[in-house]
């Protein structure tokens, strides 16, 4: 199923490797995880597999369930900032 920010297309439940990551923007080469008390555990696992993905040449922004649930405008506003500071241009004039 494909979604829209902007006018930027994103994949959820994307498998990349040996992992499955919440979203991929194919475009950017980002990837958006979802930390919720399900990574309390894991940091270890998380390194590792956040390491694999960025030797792919890919970004990883990670925001928390809470904040999705509690203040979706203030984390799309923040991942708006992310796409910005690492790609040089709002996400509408990135991809047409």
């Amino acid at each position: 199923m494909q979604k829209k920010f902007h006018t930027i297309d994103f994949d959820r439940q994307r498998i990349i490797g040996n992992y499955i990551v919440d979203f991929y923007v194919k475009t950017l080469g980002l990837i958006i995880e979802i930390d919720g008390s399900s990574h309390d555990e894991k940091q270890i696992y998380d390194g590792i597999r956040e390491e694999y993905l960025e030797s792919l040449g890919l970004l990883v922004f990670r925001i928390s369930d809470f904040g999705v649930r509690n203040n979706l405008s203030l984390v799309m506003k923040e991942l708006e900032d992310f796409i910005v500071l690492h790609y040089g241009t709002t996400p509408s004039s990135k991809i047409l």
